[in-house]
């Protein structure tokens, strides 16, 4: 059986809290992996709880460093451009004149969302292969 800890660590200037996990995998320590007591010896604990802590520094220090990026996309042959940062906010967005038509406004509001969800894909694919660098591959359940 594997139990998870939450834990809680606000980033600072985030104004929010990330979640991190920190699996306790209990089948482990019943098979003795962890040595000592049941399974669980002092020193191995602090050892955990230590590679725990370097775990969290290394997230955050990657959210940061991710939060500072910027990412471009286009739609329509260049016709709109936008740019988001790592915080999923829209820094830029770049209309060409010949995109706008009064007579099909529609095509310049899909241009528009065509180009900032593939910038806000993009920045999403980027933060998921950084943090599973961290974690491990753990990445889904942080």
């Amino acid at each position: 059986m594997v139990e998870y800890a939450l834990i809680y660590r606000a980033q600072p200037g985030s104004g929010q809290n990330n979640k991190h996990l920190v699996l306790w995998m209990e089948d482990r320590m019943a098979k003795g992996k962890f040595g000592g007591m049941g399974g669980m010896g002092g020193g191995n604990m602090q050892q955990l709880m230590r590679q725990a802590q370097k775990m969290q520094e290394q997230l955050a220090k990657t959210q940061e460093e991710l939060d500072e990026k910027e990412y471009e996309a286009q739609s329509g042959g260049g016709m709109v451009a936008c740019k988001i940062n790592g915080k999923r906010e829209l820094v830029s967005l770049t209309i060409k004149p010949e995109a706008v038509d009064p007579e099909d406004v529609e095509m310049l509001e899909d241009l528009v969302m065509a180009a900032v969800n593939e910038a806000l894909r993009l920045g999403e694919q980027a933060r998921e292969q950084a943090m599973a660098s961290v974690t491990g591959g753990m990445g889904g359940l942080l």
